[in-house]
């Protein structure tokens, strides 16, 4: 394994890759007709080497592009002809060629440690971003892993852009220079990550904060191990823990505000049956701050590791009383939740809900599902609580894996009732501009 190395350290990383180092033209050179490409997503997109492929795009055929979560835009000459786009989650860069029918969604929801998942375990080329190696010759990935060491180990060429930026955070989150096969430097020409997430409305603040201090005082305990969603809802829930003592966290993205909770004792995983006193997930969230993923690098309570591992259900359900809490477009009168999708078109992708609502359920635990009442569309607000999820609507979680759902009106409790106590709970914590319909439309169904 790696051994420590911080980012004051320094030495002739660049001597040592050798002949392996080399203009990122020259790396996709290497790539051909008839290839299947995919790359690490989000955050961790390779921007270098992104737009040194889409040079090349157009000189081969025949080739398949799977970029999840992408922060790089694929809608370039050649599209649907030399080149097909896919993805298994969706990011708003170019979201618009899946509802428009030029790129393909291919649905991902179960992981197993050690196996890439069906859709994404016959591509024989990966590309992907990684710290400069240390001295020892491990390069790290940084704050967010997902599946990209596995990818790599699978595919048949890897190259890897390096960018020195990137802090080094422990787990199973390091490879060897000797299994990646090119390397190049991030151009400091292109463009860097947004540092901020785009700025949310007073109320849709006001709301979400109230949701997350009812989830935090209302359903978890002192001493409870969690898994939160990094939604426009689930991930504000950090700040309203401060209060809250010995909590853990077994999750798939870390969200912001994590590290703070852990330096001040909130977080300490004392209880926790899976990796006692350490946070563990697949990533940090999009946009945490510098400080916070500086805090984490190199301290023994932070691990990254393979989404395939930290999301797979034999390993979550042993996490005796786990607290699933998660985002929701729309739920059901039943606790079916959607989200997503709205209704045929695809709006993110599974991600780890199924899995966690599930494990949190198998472990005796809570499935939590946040949601503002009520969604503005773009001629009217809209009920996020429905009698029926609209047609082609993705069921991201069953209704039986749902035990609560929670607005700004307070907490349904669903787990063990029936269908008409499902709907009159729901009703209850919809917006009153919707409650009459919706109550009638429950009697209707129900009786």
């Amino acid at each position: 394994m790696a051994t420590a190395f911080t980012l004051g350290d320094s030495f002739d990383w660049r001597a040592q890759l050798g002949a392996k180092l080399v203009p990122a033209e020259e790396a996709v050179s290497h790539i051909k007709s008839g290839d299947r490409v995919t790359m690490s997503i989000s955050h961790a997109t390779p921007f270098t080497l992104c737009a040194a492929l889409a040079g090349r795009l157009m000189e081969i055929e025949d080739v398949v592009l799977n970029h999840s979560a992408s922060l790089f835009n694929w809608e370039l000459p050649g599209l649907g002809e030399r080149y097909r786009f896919e993805s298994i989650y969706l990011s708003p860069v170019g979201r618009d060629l899946f509802t428009e029918g030029r790129a393909d969604f291919v649905p991902v929801a179960y992981y197993r440690a050690g196996v890439l998942p069906p859709g994404l375990d016959n591509f024989n080329v990966f590309l992907m971003k990684v710290s400069p190696p240390d001295p020892e010759g491990f390069v790290n990935f940084g704050d967010i892993q997902i599946m990209s060491k596995l990818q790599a180990r699978n595919a048949e060429l890897v190259i890897a852009e390096i960018d020195p930026t990137l802090v080094r955070i422990g787990g199973d989150n390091s490879m060897h220079i000797s299994e990646i096969d090119w390397f190049v430097e991030r151009s400091p020409e292109l463009p860097g990550l947004p540092l901020a997430l785009p700025p949310v409305p007073e109320e849709e603040q006001r709301l979400v904060a109230t949701i997350c201090e009812t989830v935090a005082h209302e359903l978890i305990p002192d001493r409870a191990t969690l898994q939160v969603g990094v939604g426009s809802t689930s991930g504000m829930i950090m700040a309203h823990l401060r209060n809250h003592h010995d909590l853990g966290m077994q999750t798939e993205v870390i969200p912001w505000g994590t590290a703070p909770l852990v330096r001040d004792g909130v977080f300490t995983g004392k209880y926790k049956k899976v990796f006692p006193g350490v946070v563990v997930g697949s990533a940090f969230a999009f946009a945490t701050p510098r400080k916070e993923l500086e805090y984490a690098a190199g301290n023994p309570g932070f691990q990254l590791h393979d989404f395939n591992f930290t999301d797979d259900i034999r390993l979550v359900a042993r996490e005796e009383g786990l607290i699933s809490v998660n985002n929701g477009l729309a739920i059901d009168f039943t606790g079916q939740v959607g989200s997503e999708s709205l209704g045929y078109h695809m709006y993110t992708g599974t991600g780890g809900q199924t899995a966690f609502g599930i494990a949190a359920s198998l472990a005796g635990g809570k499935s939590i599902i946040v949601l503002p009442s009520r969604a503005l569309g773009k001629s009217q607000a809209v009920s996020r609580i429905t009698p029926v999820l609209p047609p082609g609507t993705v069921v991201s979680l069953p209704r039986t894996f749902v035990h609560y759902v929670v607005t700004e009106y307070g907490i349904a409790k669903l787990q063990g009732k029936s269908l008409r106590d499902r709907a009159n709970e729901l009703v209850a914590i919809a917006h009153p501009d919707f409650r009459a319909e919706l109550r009638s439309e429950a009697e209707r169904m129900y009786g």
